[in-house]
């Protein structure tokens, strides 16, 4: 027997959200891959390239991705050589993440498809709207969780 309730999957933002995420990276990985990366490790690169080599909690901060998950995500960026890890500077114990000369030269390649992938969505969905859900993502992103949930909980004391 179904569930019963009055929502639909469409009032659904997690699932929305989600799905949107699934189609965006499903094309940008088909346009990475001649560069042999997908969407999320050329995020990685590109992130190192900008900013220099940075500890790991900083770039899964930056990534909004928990250690985890980002660790599952570098180990084939170091094991091809894109990327290297060794102790901080500061605290011996933490590692910390730099592009390699490989990466640098990886991340170039793999520029064109990702500004390829840019275009073409662009083209496609408009750049205006384009901008402008780059702008709603990021608002999105910004949203501290410990606060949505008070505020979700003094709501539901009321």
């Amino acid at each position: 027997m179904p569930f019963e309730t009055r929502l639909t999957a469409q009032d659904c933002n997690c699932l929305a959200v989600r799905q949107a995420a699934r189609r965006v990276t499903q094309f940008y990985d088909r346009l990475l891959a001649p560069a042999g990366l997908r969407t999320t490790q050329f995020s990685i690169l590109a992130r190192l390239g900008r900013k220099g080599p940075m500890p790991i909690n900083a770039l899964a901060a930056d990534m909004v991705m928990d250690r985890t998950t980002l660790g599952r995500n570098i180990l084939p960026l170091e094991r091809d050589g894109l990327i290297g890890i060794k102790p901080g500077a500061a605290d011996r114990r933490s590692k910390e993440i730099r592009l390699t000369k490989a990466g640098q030269k990886r991340l170039r390649v793999a520029f064109k498809g990702w500004t390829e992938a840019q275009a073409q969505f662009e083209s496609a969905f408009g750049s205006a709207r384009a901008s402008d859900l780059r702008a709603l993502l990021r608002a999105v992103v910004a949203i501290d969780p410990a606060r949505a949930e008070a505020a979700v909980t003094r709501s539901s004391d009321g």
